[in-house]
């Protein structure tokens, strides 16, 4: 498996969130838009690296997303909730890869990465991960 290929079972990561869809979510087939998907992994990334309960990021700095790639695995429908699975698939000096999916109860219906850089606040540049952030990511590891 890459890092473009996170796991398709909910067990396999170490944080997960549940989102509601909205009927606002549906786009005109009927089904929940593509755009949507990258909202909710954007929910999943935000509790995942914003949790008040892990100190990250360390203060002075800026978690900033350099990419992002989504894959598409099944239809998303309205009603219903969903969750949003995550965890490290790879860890750089001033950056990590964030494998993650969406589950509709067993269903894996997307997968997606997304590499995320460490910036200083000030000079708007990477900055290298403080060994309390790599040794965060490191116990939020997935097999990806």
């Amino acid at each position: 498996m890459t890092a473009a290929e996170p796991p398709r079972s909910p067990s396999a990561y170490p944080h997960q969130i549940t989102e509601r869809l909205r009927f606002g979510d549906t786009d005109m087939q009927g089904h929940v838009n593509n755009a949507v998907f990258a909202t909710l992994f954007e929910s999943g990334r935000v509790a995942f690296l914003y949790d008040p309960e892990h100190g990250l990021p360390p203060e002075g700095t800026q978690f900033v997303i350099a990419e992002l790639t989504v894959r598409f695995e099944r239809e998303l429908m309205f009603p219903g909730d969903v969750l949003v699975a995550s965890g490290v698939s790879r860890i750089g000096n001033t950056s990590m890869t964030l494998g993650q999916a969406l589950f509709a109860g067993d269903q894996c219906v997307a997968t997606a990465h997304s590499v995320i850089v460490l910036t200083d606040l000030k000079t708007r540049k990477s900055t290298p991960l403080p060994d309390a952030a790599r040794a965060r990511f490191e116990a939020l590891a997935i097999d990806a």
